[in-house]
């Protein structure tokens, strides 16, 4: 199997590809600190969800809390760059859907985790 047949990492994926573009567009002033929190925190959520893919039951619940936790994080962070106009607004809300729709299959994802 591969890993991006998984639906959350290959939308977690697809965001960071389209997040790491923003890298030019960025202000040199936002790049070094708040861009790169971003792009730091979205490559722990893409590993996060490729870890919790891979554990056990036990295990995956701790993971995917701690990812949750990241993304929420990320979403201050991206809605912060906005708000210092480090990104325009058509941008943020962009990211912010795709954001939206990752958190979405998170919470499924740790819904049917704690089910089980």
């Amino acid at each position: 199997m591969n890993d991006l047949d998984i639906p959350i990492l290959k939308k977690s994926y697809d965001l960071y590809k389209e997040f790491y573009k923003l890298r030019l567009v960025v202000p040199k002033q936002d790049r070094y600190v708040l861009w790169q929190k971003c792009e730091s925190t979205l490559i722990t959520v893409l590993e996060g969800i490729l870890m919790a893919s891979q554990q056990s039951k036990i295990e995956k619940l701790p993971t995917l809390e701690k990812v949750s936790v990241k993304l929420n994080f990320l979403k201050i962070c991206v809605r912060l760059m906005k708000d210092v106009k480090a990104i325009t607004p058509k941008t943020y809300i962009i990211i912010e859907a795709d954001l939206d729709e990752i958190g979405k299959m998170l919470g499924g994802w740790i819904k049917s985790t704690k089910e089980r």
